[in-house]
């Protein structure tokens, strides 16, 4: 059975289609349950995008200086989202070249929770048997869904990459700067994220990112791949857009095995985030699953998720 990196962290804003890399498919409708066609076309605008214009920001402000503001904003949203509680919905899917269906699958429904503690829980509601037989998922394949397909890139991240402003770009409603990330340098044992990432004109904050994790173990025998993905994030409390809905998908090319010409598995995977609420205990959550202070939450109740 051949293993693989999976990457899929998010539920909707209102894009309609979003090209990946060549062979690489996007949603035409994130909400909705058809699959959606793969697509090519890395250089046509897809619908509900404008033309991207390489102006420089508006504002007065330098491309520096925006990189520094949504870093800070970003680093608010990451301590502030340990604090919320939601419903996390997994799909992993090999596609037949034959059929163009589904000949293997892994799903998993986990709720979020926060103990009264203020420690991180996973609650597994929804666990039927898997089906998958072309590959296998590895540890490190959830720590993607968790950590990274959500992605977030902080003030304490951003020396790690080189980020470059690409321009302006409108998103339906939403005014966007883009910029395209790639890592420095790759550390051993340590994944990045390379592609682009939309930006909040108003917010400074992630709502779009388009791209891959990287590196791929491509040494035989070890081999963990991962497609191309998109995340989209929604504002789900009036103040910070969280990542909803994350779909990965393209063909891997593991290394052809008992004379076989090729190992190639079409790979989709979808990963919902859904039913956001922040936890209204007296803990503040940190990263280790422990309490930082007990100073009582007094935010309102955010709104539920747009369906």
């Amino acid at each position: 059975m051949t293993k693989l990196r999976y990457l899929a962290p998010s539920h909707l804003l209102v894009f309609a289609l979003l090209p990946l890399s060549a062979g690489a498919g996007a949603p035409a409708n994130p909400a909705g349950n058809a699959a959606a066609p793969l697509v090519t076309a890395a250089d046509q605008d897809p619908s509900g995008f404008g033309p991207l214009d390489p102006a420089q920001p508006a504002n007065g402000l330098t491309p520096q200086q925006i990189i520094e503001k949504f870093g800070a904003r970003e680093t608010v949203f990451d301590e502030a989202r340990r604090s919320y509680m939601f419903r996390q919905t997994v799909r992993v899917q090999t596609i037949s070249e034959d059929t163009n269906k589904p000949d293997g699958e892994y799903q998993q429904v986990t709720d979020i929770s926060i103990s009264p503690e203020g420690r991180r829980e996973e609650h597994v509601v929804f666990a039927p048997q898997n089906t998958l037989e072309r590959v296998m998922m590895s540890p490190a394949d959830f720590q993607d869904i968790e950590h990274r397909l959500p992605f977030v890139l902080t003030t304490a991240e951003l020396p790690q990459y080189d980020i470059a402003y690409l321009g302006r770009q409108k998103i339906d409603d939403l005014d966007t700067y883009v910029f395209s990330a790639k890592p420095k340098v790759m550390e051993k044992n340590k994944r990045y994220y390379q592609g682009k990432v939309w930006v909040d004109q108003q917010d400074f904050q992630i709502v779009l990112v388009n791209g891959k994790n990287v590196p791929d173990d491509t040494r035989p025998g070890h081999e963990d791949l991962s497609p191309p993905f998109t995340t989209y994030y929604e504002q789900v409390d009036g103040k910070f857009w969280f990542p909803t809905y994350t779909k990965a998908e393209g063909t891997l090319h593991f290394a052809a095995q008992r004379g076989a010409l090729s190992n190639d598995v079409h790979l989709r995977t979808i990963v919902k985030y859904t039913d956001y609420k922040r936890f209204r205990g007296s803990a503040r959550i940190i990263s280790t699953g422990g309490v930082q202070s007990d100073t009582p939450d007094t935010a309102p109740a955010p709104a539920a998720p747009k369906k």
